[in-house]
């Protein structure tokens, strides 16, 4: 009898996730026919599956490189479990004593639709080679998609603790399943993913004290007010009426398509003109690339394109944003492009100052005449320097008011 109510919950279990890659559900079914413990024991960072990653999904010169799927908490409801899928990539060669230490990679806005997830698509050229480098380093790579990116559910773009939970709960998945990897990890990411990394130090000692982290690596990091969220949607009188494309314009409509995945109180048209619902719309299913092009296309500008309500609207995904803590337990390195429109340097000098006045170690960068995307390989001698010093167990300068270098 006991084992039959194990195998009725574990049933329930699996047909809850129905909708996910066949892979979780073959592994369900699976198990559901063992002898039913495995339901017991199910927990964060609990493997589901592993497959072999494509060569063209995979990094140069790189040893093995899989796809897992394993079990994370529910970012959006603070408990459950929910499957998330995450790129496991090794250096070629033989691994040092103990086994690679990690890069726990927090991607940045790719969108908010299943096949968007960095999992099912090749690297950027960008983020070939700077994870190549952090490979040369002598780090094996575990790059989490998040939560609703290529598994049930919408993505909750910008979420802070869906992120936190996703990748601590990957790096956890790899290190129980994957030989050869040590628990000594560097939180790294670009963009959303800067966030996320932020995030997922902020988050880790509660969530996850076993994981060793040993500092953070963030680049074109968001952090959000009320009076920078002022300052970035109250569009200077120029952007209405020369109606340019600002970047921020694309990660809004994500983030109102994050939110409207589990708000169904949230309207689309309390915060967007009817001149942005067909983007709007179309967010729900464009990768970042394509969006950018139809924003561009509209002419969409927040001067036209924003409703006085939009903050209010939005006000729940503005809220999952935010970070449980400033102050991190293990230094943080900052790069910041000088010309970044993507993330506004104002918003990312409040992150500093907001970490610094805290008390967290910071090291933050200036990149004279960089933007979002140069900054991320421009900032790799200098987190060189930092993760050599944090991986060293040596002392971190802190350095929060930086001049452009």
């Amino acid at each position: 009898m006991v084992v039959k109510a194990k195998l009725a919950s574990l049933k329930g279990f699996c047909v809850s996730f129905r909708l996910i890659s066949s892979l979780v559900t073959s592994v369900c079914l699976a198990a559901m026919m063992s002898s039913g413990h495995a339901a017991s024991q199910a927990h964060p960072g609990s493997l589901t599956g592993s497959t072999t990653l494509p060569e063209a999904f995979s990094l140069p010169n790189a040893g093995r490189a899989l796809k897992i799927t394993y079990l994370s908490t529910n970012g959006v409801t603070g408990h459950g479990l929910v499957p998330v899928t995450a790129e496991v990539i090794l250096p070629a060669g033989q691994p040092p004593k103990g086994g690679w230490p990690i890069v726990a990679w927090a991607h940045g806005t790719v969108g908010v639709a299943d096949h968007c997830a960095p999992s099912d698509n090749p690297w950027s050229d960008r983020n070939r080679r700077y994870l190549s480098t952090w490979m040369q380093r002598g780090f094996a790579i575990v790059g989490t998609d998040y939560q609703g990116l290529g598994t049930a559910g919408v993505h909750p773009y910008l979420n802070t603790k869906v992120e936190a939970c996703s990748l601590l709960d990957g790096v956890r998945a790899a290190l129980a399943s994957v030989p050869d990897l040590q628990n000594k990890i560097m939180i790294v990411g670009q963009s959303q993913g800067g966030g996320a990394a932020f995030a997922s130090a902020s988050y880790a000692p509660v969530y996850a004290p076993e994981l060793n982290i040993r500092g953070t690596v963030a680049t074109g990091a968001p952090y959000i007010t009320p009076e920078l969220l002022k300052q970035m949607t109250s569009a200077p009188a120029a952007d209405a009426k020369s109606e340019t494309y600002n970047p921020v314009m694309v990660y809004a409509l994500y983030l109102a398509q994050g939110q409207a995945g589990y708000d169904p109180t949230f309207k689309p048209e309390n915060a967007f003109t009817a001149k942005a619902m067909p983007a709007y719309h179309a967010a729900a299913d464009l990768c970042v690339y394509p969006l950018t092009d139809k924003v561009k296309a509209d002419g969409l500008t927040f001067g036209n394109s924003l409703k006085p309500g939009f903050a209010e609207s939005l006000a729940p995904a503005l809220e999952a944003m935010k970070y449980p803590t400033m102050k991190l337990a293990q230094p943080l390195f900052i790069g910041t492009g000088e010309l970044d429109r993507d993330v506004p340097p104002p918003l990312q000098f409040g992150l500093v100052k907001a970490a610094c006045t805290a008390g967290t170690v910071v090291q933050a960068h200036i990149y004279k005449g960089l933007n979002h995307d140069q900054t991320v390989n421009a900032s790799l001698p200098d987190s060189a320097a930092f993760t050599q010093a944090v991986m060293a167990g040596q002392p971190v300068a802190s350095q929060c008011n930086p001049q452009p270098e």
